[in-house]
């Protein structure tokens, strides 16, 4: 007779297979963007939003569209603009002559994974929306508090060089994100792989064909199970030393909050399930250290003047904190 945990180990290894399934359908549209794939799908796995930094034309936008197609989930895009009220994106009660009541019309941030497109081109008052619906899953309305999706999960994307008609995010927003995904240019070889893909393919990118791997059911189960991935204390502790080394650190202005300690031990546990391991290890702490840290923290004036960046704090104090045995 299986045991539970043998049972358990099973259950496991079936949706890792459906989670592996995605990794490799994303890989064949989305080339060479790999790491950057794993990042998202760990924060959704770990029920957090995440902000993709990149150039135009890397494919932050269809990345988050199509994991959105293969998850089978209600999808919803925003593009966010200068001249965006609160009202566009939460919705607005509208006053119904039939019954002469007034109904609350749902603005796009209802649904269960939202795309919000150049999420630094909408003023604070806009910015402010966001802030209950990312950390409360809810939008209230003229007092009326409407809840989101079980499985609701914000994908925001950014351009870092244009500066023209943008704002910056405010700190308690960049907070709200578990982790911000930098995507970079692919190297030449990936690079010739999607002019051999359009070469044969024009409608390659084209999402109407793509058919659900795995339901919002599913992804539910997964977050539960890798809820139930184990750290050990030891990780713990590895974990808070790294945030804490980030308030202490000469080149760095604001370190990270509690929440980032939070992140980053649910971020440690979906990518482990991700990775189809039932425990977390510090390679793991290593790997996702930057992204859940580096919108979290501000660099002092003289280490910028000194062309430090935050990602090179971040590994420097990665490498400088004793991992655990």
């Amino acid at each position: 007779m299986e045991t539970n945990l043998e049972l358990q180990s099973l259950e496991m290894g079936d949706y890792c297979e459906k989670v592996n399934q995605v990794r490799e359908r994303i890989a064949g549209v989305v080339i060479g963007q790999q790491n950057s794939t794993d990042l998202i799908l760990t924060a959704i796995l770990a029920d957090g939003h995440v902000l993709i930094e990149g150039v135009p034309g890397v494919a932050k936008t269809l990345t988050a569209r199509l994991i959105a197609k293969l998850i089978d989930s209600v999808f919803s895009r925003i593009q966010f603009t200068s001249d965006l009220m609160p009202s566009d994106v939460l919705g607005t009660n509208i006053f119904n002559m039939g019954n002469n009541q007034f109904e609350f019309h749902r603005g796009p941030i209802f649904g269960d994974i939202i795309l919000v497109d150049e999420i630094n081109r909408a003023p604070a008052k806009t910015q402010s929306a966001l802030f209950e619906v990312m950390e409360e899953r809810q939008a209230t309305v003229d007092g009326v508090r409407y809840p989101m999706s079980n499985v609701y999960t914000i994908v925001a994307t950014q351009n870092p060089i244009e500066q023209e008609g943008t704002y910056r995010l405010p700190e308690a927003q960049m907070d709200r994100f578990m982790f911000k995904v930098t995507v970079d240019y692919p190297n030449a070889d990936s690079e010739l792989q999607v002019l051999k893909a359009h070469n044969a393919e024009q409608a390659f990118t084209r999402l109407d064909s793509v058919q659900p791997i795995m339901t919002k059911e599913d992804l539910l189960a997964m977050r539960a199970m890798a809820q139930n991935v184990h750290v050990d204390e030891a990780l713990m502790r590895y974990i808070v030393s790294i945030v804490q080394s980030t308030r202490s650190h000469n080149a760095i202005y604001v370190g990270a909050s509690p929440r980032a300690s939070i992140a980053l031990l649910q971020a440690s546990k979906a990518y482990a399930f991700l990775n189809n391991r039932s425990f977390v290890i510090p390679e793991d702490v290593k790997m996702l250290a930057v992204p859940t840290l580096q919108h979290r923290i501000s660099l002092t004036a003289e280490a910028e003047m000194e062309g430090l960046t935050v990602q090179k704090v971040v590994r420097d104090i990665i490498e400088k904190v004793e991992v655990p045995k």
